[in-house]
């Protein structure tokens, strides 16, 4: 996933510092298990950028996986 991320750098600003995002470890969490990826973050308060296709995509089918356990 981080892979795909790198390849296309993103210019997007942080709604509550006014800083740059840049790409760092961040911890999801979802009904009591924990998932390291690398995402755009604020450094200041540390404001996770998750994007659309991420979010309806990936984690949708975890979240999935995850309910019906």
């Amino acid at each position: 996933m981080s892979k795909q991320i790198e390849e296309q750098p993103l210019d997007i600003v942080c709604v509550t510092c006014g800083i740059k995002l840049t790409l760092g470890k961040v911890e999801l969490s979802y009904l009591g298990s924990n998932f390291p990826v690398e995402l755009y973050r604020c450094s200041q308060c540390g404001l996770v950028y998750i994007p659309e296709e991420l979010a309806n995509g990936k984690m949708k089918k975890v979240e999935a996986a995850l309910e019906d356990k």
